[in-house]
């Protein structure tokens, strides 16, 4: 695939930002599982997985109004690279997603005061320097799909 699928989000206090599909996981959901549904969450493409690229570890501090302390976030990232299916016509994007855009990675690299996180053009930089690992590298025990 040419192209790289990122969108514009709306943060409070940030404005728009450009993010690859993420999320958090749901209950009994496997990381590949929550890839393929926060794709066509946040883009209306249906996506399958069909490699690792990597998995990164971040933290940051945000401010938390009122508050002296700011709250401490540390994100554990996986990202894959895979099969863009078909759009879904009509279907609604997520809350705060303003829209799906195709950016090359020059136009990426060239913008990176909109990301909303460093690791957008690692991952994208990792991806185009043929970073490949099998799906299998990621294990869910059982326990996570029983309720």
């Amino acid at each position: 695939m040419s192209r790289n699928s990122f969108w514009s989000k709306r943060k409070p206090g940030t404005g728009l930002r450009l993010n690859n599909p993420a999320g958090h996981l749901d209950p009994g959901e496997s990381p590949l599982q929550g890839c393929t549904r926060e794709t066509l969450e946040e883009t209306a493409f249906h996506f399958t997985p069909t490699a690792l690229v990597g998995v990164y570890l971040s933290r940051f501090e945000r401010a938390v109004p009122e508050e002296e302390t700011p709250m401490d976030i540390t994100y554990l990232r996986f990202a894959f690279c895979g099969e863009l299916g078909e759009q879904v016509q009509g279907q609604a994007l997520d809350e705060g997603i303003v829209r799906t855009l195709w950016l090359s990675a020059d136009e990426i690299r060239a913008c990176t005061q909109r990301h909303r996180s460093a690791l957008l053009l690692q991952c994208i930089e990792d991806y185009l320097a043929g970073r490949r690992y099998p799906l299998e590298l990621i294990t869910t025990d059982d326990s996570v799909y029983q309720t």
